[in-house]
């Protein structure tokens, strides 16, 4: 099966190939001919299986008719980051078309976004706080939109925007096409859906576990020598490109510029930096100015970086689903990537719940010649 199969606009099947998509992932499969004869979707797949490109083509077939300059597809992320990755998305395939896209989020200011709306798109990907911050200042207009998309769905209600999607779809027309994408697929979301969606086709690609192109290992150590473990790690294995998660803002600058002070080619990526400070760290991880990412859980979605060979957890994450969407950082377009772990005995609960969704234990590992004790 190829992209020629659903019969999309010439325009972006040209988008297709600029890109260097060639055969349909599964989720894409599946999901695409129900979008394009209509149908309201709820898409499961793990994270790096293509679920970006499963509603933006069939959004972009739709919008290839039709009046332009004006919102008719909207377009909900949990993240600036996230966002942004979907607005890139939509710009490379539709660049052969008269479709325009744009991002709405906070953290930066709002009049850029208020010019590109006066100048008029037909895609709008937006963060749903600053959504209702410019629709409450008559910026923008929702009572056009004809398609709508909750990607993460399941990350917007960990982050507390249920009440302000559920304010965002009372702004919408009644007649329109609603899509819910996500990794899982959590009561709350279901409990939306069915408020929301209608007689909607559900989608599943595999089970709700990390991709198989990802090995796992533990490595049990005490909380004060994980950054001695780290450095060691980084010297005597052969990591490439790595994505290093800690649990606390604080604790990713500070090991940030202690990698820096050894040497190595390092970002940190955190909620309290500017959106400018956020893109810049993203921006030069993937285009390979840093070798090593020390991110908090704001990069374990939405951040499509090529060639991680590795995820390291110094600390463990708070649930399976946030271990999942980490590790989901490597291994991605059926790359093979390694998940590093670094565990504490209070992590043993956690380490369970991952193993029964793995369906297999995960190795416990050493590091030889490492000292432990000190």
């Amino acid at each position: 099966m190829n992209f020629e199969t659903f019969a999309l606009d010439a325009r972006l099947n040209a988008g297709i190939r600029d890109v260097g998509f060639v055969t349909p992932t599964p989720i894409q499969q599946q999901a695409i001919p129900h979008v394009l004869n209509g149908r309201d979707i709820i898409g499961i797949a793990q994270t790096g299986t293509g679920k970006t490109a499963a509603f933006m083509l069939p959004i972009l077939q739709k919008l290839t008719t039709g009046p332009l300059r004006r919102p008719r597809a909207l377009i909900l992320a949990p993240t600036r980051e996230l966002a942004e990755q979907i607005h890139q998305t939509a710009v490379d395939l539709s660049k052969h078309t008269k479709i325009r896209s744009l991002t709405i989020y906070g953290g930066v200011g709002k009049q850029p976004q208020i010019n590109n709306l006066k100048r008029g798109a037909e895609i709008v990907v937006a963060c749903p706080g600053r959504l209702l911050d410019l629709v409450g200042d008559r910026a923008i207009d929702l009572s056009q939109i004809e398609m709508l998309v909750l990607d993460e769905a399941d990350r917007m209600c960990d982050m507390g925007f249920l009440p302000d999607i559920r304010r965002i779809i009372k702004l919408l027309p009644r007649q329109r096409q609603s899509l819910f994408f996500s990794a899982t697929m959590p009561k709350e979301v279901r409990k939306l859906a069915t408020t929301i969606l209608k007689n909607p086709v559900q989608v599943q690609v595999d089970v709700i576990a990390p991709a198989q192109t990802v090995s796992h290992a533990l490595y049990p150590i005490a909380q004060n020598r994980k950054k001695s473990l780290l450095f060691d790690m980084l010297e005597n294995m052969a990591i490439g490109r790595a994505l290093v998660f800690t649990r606390t803002k604080r604790r990713a600058r500070f090991l940030a510029r202690d990698l820096e002070k050894k040497g190595y080619s390092v970002s940190a990526l955190q909620g309290n930096m500017s959106q400018s400070r956020r893109q810049k760290a993203i921006d030069g991880f993937r285009d390979g100015k840093f070798d090593i990412l020390v991110a908090t859980d704001v990069a374990s979605r939405g951040i499509d970086v090529p060639d991680i060979s590795h995820v390291i957890n110094f600390d463990m994450p708070d649930t399976v689903d946030a271990y999942t969407h980490r590790v989901g950082r490597t291994g991605r377009a059926k790359e093979s990537g390694e998940a590093f772990t670094f565990v504490s005995p209070e992590d043993s609960g956690l380490v369970g719940q991952i193993e029964k969704v793995l369906g297999t234990p995960i190795e416990r590992r050493r590091l030889p010649d490492f000292n432990y004790s000190s």
